[in-house]
């Protein structure tokens, strides 16, 4: 494994690495800094690019996008109390309140070394423990891995939304459409009409660009957004002591942050939430929090980056994506002919660690270039959107095309971004949808050899022989539910006690 380290290492201090890393850096910040605008969509847009390039330059290169994307999206929640992404909706609750004290400047300085520090650690405990927990799913079987994929499947049906009825559905709807074509282990064509253009399956990029990118787009054009008034940069820039007193709320933030990304489906939001409210009640002056606290930006900003480099575990060693940003970096993994799962360790090592690697030389290039580019981003929060839908819309079709230059892939981009609006006005989470199609071809092979290990009798064989995957099966359910009530389950009545001084 050291070697492999080592190899990974010089792999990834390539000039064009490190120069496209820069550039997705920089990009992702723009994005996430026009209010209205995501990472989500900005790493749909963008995927099609990275499949002209080497893994080594292509791969980083959307690292950077969502990196990068993370923190811009603290900037119009800072200027303009807008969030750029949802992960700093929390960061708006003191950033804009700073703001409005003429303390912006101070605001966006600890918003970018909060990112960067809880982005760095959780890059490092990512490095560190990757490759053990991939040893252990090597030891998986096929029941073993058909009852990880469903459980993580469940949890993220339950936890996309406060009905988890409907995050169910759209999980069996994308188990669904992953069946489309032809059948993985008989051979035989399954719910394709008729229609030729579907015996190989729905193809995996427009229906990225279809759910996430064009509802977005159409979301924006819905709310008709006027220009804003300058939220010019006011105040001084942070002090090392005010960032030295917020150091333990940036531990704690990373800790949280660390634990939640290697769960699929809480993601960035979840994070950013909960750190703010674990260094809220760790406060001995709480009440200031909501008023203009840096420890509320540096809780909510270093939790929502700490995500970033876990969040790789489950998608590198299994497959499954942490979240929906995490589900196109999969889109690119599999374009580039990156299989994620064990056999990527075996085969790959190197490949695998030149790209952790690479994520914690992003970070170094992500305080230079933030520091620099604050004053520049701050002042795109008063850019028309009308001006910027076009370009987005040209990028969204053109990239759809150019991957297979197939113009079938264009009306399945127009389906499944219809399909995207028509859900998120119906308030359903396309999350489940795309992770039960991405997972459903594994599922479904794994559970094939699986009925074919027991023989016609299933439930003794999982009894005498994989006692380990029928105890993660019936846990299933009550992880879903216990997940579910946690996050969406109705407030425990807070008993408050005054702070002491």
């Amino acid at each position: 494994m050291i070697d492999q380290f080592i190899e990974g290492f010089g792999m990834a201090m390539r000039l064009d690495t490190v120069t496209m890393v820069a550039i997705g850096l920089f990009a992702g910040m723009l994005v996430g800094s026009l209010p209205g605008f995501t990472t989500l969509m900005a790493m749909a847009i963008l995927l099609p690019i990275s499949f002209f390039m080497d893994p080594l330059v292509g791969i980083p290169f959307l690292l950077g996008i969502y990196k990068g994307g993370i923190f811009g999206g603290s900037v119009p929640a800072i200027l303009l109390s807008m969030p750029g992404t949802g992960a700093a909706v929390a960061t708006s609750r003191d950033g804009y309140k700073l703001t409005q004290q003429g303390k912006s400047r101070k605001a966006l300085d600890m918003a970018l070394f909060a990112s960067a520090s809880g982005d760095t650690f959780s890059d490092i405990f990512t490095i560190m423990m990757i490759f053990p927990i991939a040893f252990l799913v090597m030891q998986f079987g096929p029941p073993e891995l058909f009852a990880v994929l469903l459980m993580s499947l469940v949890i993220i049906a339950a936890t996309s939304a406060a009905n988890p009825v409907k995050g169910l559905v759209m999980m069996m709807l994308g188990l669904w459409l992953s069946f489309i074509g032809t059948d993985p282990l008989g051979g035989v064509e399954r719910f394709t009409f008729g229609l030729f253009d579907l015996r190989s399956g729905i193809p995996l990029l427009p229906m990225l660009i279809g759910v996430f990118a064009i509802p977005e787009v159409a979301s924006i054009v819905i709310r008709n957004e006027k220009g804003r008034k300058l939220a010019a940069l006011m105040g001084e820039r942070l002090k090392l002591h005010e960032f030295r007193r917020c150091a333990r709320t940036i531990g704690r933030s990373t800790l949280i942050g660390t634990g939640i990304g290697i769960i699929p489906g809480l993601g960035q939001i979840v994070a950013a939430m909960m750190g703010y409210s674990a260094a809220k009640n760790a406060s001995d002056h709480p009440e200031t929090f909501g008023e203009g606290e840096l420890e509320g930006v540096a809780a909510a900003e270093a939790a929502n980056n700490a995500v970033n480099g876990p969040t790789l575990v489950p998608l590198l060693t299994l497959g499954i994506p942490g979240d929906n940003v995490t589900a196109i970096l999969l889109g690119a993994f599999v374009a580039q002919g990156l299989r994620p799962g064990p056999e990527l360790f075996e085969q790959q090592g190197a490949t695998v660690f030149a790209i952790l690697v690479a994520m914690v030389m992003a970070n170094i290039l992500f305080v230079v270039i933030g520091y620099l580019a604050i004053p520049f981003f701050s002042r795109l929060v008063t850019i028309k959107t009308s001006i910027l839908i076009p370009v987005v819309i040209m990028f969204a079709f053109a990239g759809t095309y150019v991957f297979r230059s197939d113009s079938t892939d264009l009306l399945i981009l127009v389906a499944f971004g219809a399909f995207g609006i028509i859900a998120k006005a119906a308030k359903f989470d396309v999350m489940p949808m795309v992770m039960g199609f991405i997972l459903g071809p594994s599922m479904e092979y794994a559970f094939g050899q699986t009925v074919a290990m027991s023989n016609g009798d299933a439930l003794g064989f999982f009894v005498t022989e994989r006692i380990g995957a029928m105890l993660i099966l019936l846990a299933t359910p009550f992880a879903g539910y216990l997940l579910w009530k946690r996050l969406y389950g109705k407030p425990k009545t807070k008993t408050t006690t005054t702070p002491t001084t």
